[in-house]
């Protein structure tokens, strides 16, 4: 078999199994309400890490892509989403390199300041004998 077939075969396994759902509108409910939590969960993850280094708005697809699997908005906004973000991206690649030096500084400072805040900073200092008072998280942690 190949992969075309495998994933065709595979379609249509999902189909039976969704027309399984509908028929038992208990179980679809149920379904539904599963989809939206875990979706709408994965969504608020991605939405969080968007300005930090890594797969931030991968996993904002990630969640919207799960919600889309069941509710037709989610649909539309992950067509209108994906359609603002590679137009930014588009912008942001014609942009002079100072800009997205600029951007990278401020991605930067946003990373140092999430581990100041959580006490990583402090905590890391005094692990090297540098501690400071202003070095220590405002709200307590990692002290």
């Amino acid at each position: 078999m190949s992969v075309a077939d495998n994933l065709a075969a595979l379609k249509r396994r999902w189909a039976r199994w969704r027309d399984g759902l509908r028929a038992r509108p208990a179980a679809e409910f149920t379904y539904r309400i599963v989809v939206g939590v875990v979706g709408t969960l994965v969504l608020a993850v991605g939405i969080v890490a968007i300005p930090y280094p890594g797969p931030g708005w991968a996993i904002v697809f990630l969640g919207l892509a799960i919600l889309a699997s069941e509710f037709d908005f989610a649909k539309r906004a992950l067509r209108y989403v994906r359609a603002r973000y590679d137009a930014v991206m588009a912008w942001f690649d014609r942009q002079h390199i100072a800009v997205k030096g600029v951007s990278a500084a401020f991605t930067g400072l946003i990373v140092v300041g999430t581990l100041w805040l959580f006490g990583v900073i402090g905590w890391s200092a005094g692990l090297v004998g540098l501690e400071q008072q202003w070095l220590k998280s405002p709200i307590g942690l990692g002290s």
